[in-house]
């Protein structure tokens, strides 16, 4: 028999099985800190003099959990 309570339970184990980010290897590029490919397009935007806004910061936090940068 199906249950709300059975909803709720399966959102709760998809919360807690989250994917890793893909990780790329970068030697050069990237300093010793990793860095997510969010924070690296903010970064670009921002010198190219584009404030960020609310959606700005859920697009770079998104990206952040999906790729990250390392040396």
């Amino acid at each position: 028999m199906w249950s709300m309570q059975d909803d709720k339970d399966e959102t709760t184990v998809r919360e807690t099985i989250k994917a890793k980010p893909y990780r790329v290897h970068l030697p050069g590029f990237v300093s010793d800190e990793e860095i997510g490919l969010g924070e690296a397009v903010k970064r670009v935007t921002y010198a190219m003099g584009i404030r960020p806004c609310g959606s700005c910061e859920r697009r770079a936090a998104a990206l952040n959990r999906w790729v990250v940068f390392t040396r």
